[in-house]
């Protein structure tokens, strides 16, 4: 069973997923991505987030730039939580998406992660939490990898600390 739907509002918009994707298969959520644009294909979005609904997914991840319609639309569609990503563009660096994602009107909620890369692998992350909720196991394995995280920093910090006594 598909438990994430990753939909991109352009094909330019999966070089920010790779890392995010790379997480869902580490921690071994069942996630299908797929192109759809909620100005150019919407009939194509509607039957997605209708088939991702009767397979019993969970969660929606939506990645766009620009007017960045697509998780408003998706989450008009659905009761599934919404996670939106914005993707940073030329012109305005980002700006208009992530306004775009996040001035939601009330009633129709969408959670907004930050800009690109790092966005997506927090909804990635985001998502696993949700999931996470009704799956003891999944909480511990993201428990364990907030502690590899912190090692992490920990190890970078023993090999590239620098004190200066003057």
């Amino acid at each position: 069973m598909l438990k994430v739907l990753i939909l991109l509002g352009s094909q330019s918009d999966l070089v920010i997923t790779e890392k995010g994707q790379e997480i869902l298969r580490e921690f071994k959520i069942p996630y299908e991505l797929r192109i759809a644009s909620a100005h150019r294909s919407p009939a194509l979005v509607e039957e997605l987030l209708q088939n991702f609904e009767k397979q019993g997914g969970k969660v929606v991840i939506c990645v766009a730039g620009m007017s960045a319609h697509l998780a408003g639309v998706v989450a008009s569609q659905t009761n599934l939580p919404v996670l939106a990503v914005p993707v940073a563009n030329a012109a305005t660096a980002g700006l208009d998406a992530l306004l775009s994602m996040s001035q939601m009107p009330a009633g129709i909620p969408v959670a907004t992660m930050t800009l690109g890369k790092a966005g997506f692998t927090n909804g990635a992350l985001f998502a696993i939490q949700i999931i996470g909720t009704n799956d003891k196991e999944l909480t511990e394995e993201l428990v364990r990898y907030r502690k590899t995280q912190a090692t992490e920093v920990m190890a970078s910090d023993n090999k590239n600390r620098v004190i200066f006594k003057g």
